[in-house]
């Protein structure tokens, strides 16, 4: 696309900051920052309350401590204690046990993010209960508005 004039750039400006300043676009930066900020809480509330709990309900299995050595490492030969020790000595190495605790990870957040979304709906439905109904009109109004409907057939 090439931009010629000065009426051309113009008018790319102005349909650029009438993009931007849409609010879906600012609704979606808002729950990108947020998003990236809620990232540390999850790994720090998983990594220091979730994993043991998990750790201790599996008999003290480290899923992320889990492999299979592909092809021995150049550097060191087998066995290998830990994945680290492996990748270290440049095994090829599939980290099945890393998949595992991403999947019980995303398990429970998204089970948390389902209680959250519950709570919420259900506080947005009380607050609408509690929104008071349209008084009743008085008897006179009624009246007149039946009057009309029939003066309207």
């Amino acid at each position: 696309m090439e931009i010629k004039t000065v009426e051309e750039k113009a008018t790319l400006l102005k349909e650029f900051k009438e993009f931007i300043n849409k609010g879906n676009m600012l609704d979606l930066a808002i729950g990108i920052v947020v998003g990236a900020a809620f990232t540390s809480f999850v790994n720090a509330f998983m990594t220091n309350l979730i994993n043991p709990l998990v750790g201790m309900l599996t008999g003290g299995a480290d899923f992320a401590n889990k492999f299979i050595v592909l092809k021995a490492g150049p550097k060191a030969p087998e066995p290998y204690d830990s994945l680290k020790a492996a990748t270290d000595a440049g095994a090829n190495v599939l980290s099945y046990g890393a998949f595992i605790s991403a999947i019980i990870n995303f398990l429970i957040v998204m089970f948390v993010m389902f209680l959250v979304v519950k709570a919420y709906n259900k506080m947005k439905a009380s607050s609408a209960a509690e929104e008071p109904e349209a008084p009743a009109k008085p008897d006179d109004i009624l009246l007149l508005e039946e009057i009309r409907d029939l003066l309207k057939k």
